[in-house]
């Protein structure tokens, strides 16, 4: 096996993973998952304003 076959099959290993990536990220049923990670950080805000208010009192 020369270098320009080597690198034929890394390429095509390497988009394969590609499209098994996207198609994981795209999937329906981790549609829920991400909802709740991409609000996480809006959770821990309401938290940290709500022990602020405790504080205060």
């Amino acid at each position: 096996m020369d270098q320009g076959t080597i690198g034929s099959i890394f390429t095509v290993i390497v988009f394969v993973s590609f499209v098994g990536v996207v198609i994981w990220a795209f999937s329906s049923r981790n549609k829920k998952k991400f909802d709740e990670a991409a609000n996480l950080p809006f959770e821990d805000e309401e938290k940290h304003e709500s022990s602020k208010k405790d504080q205060e009192s």
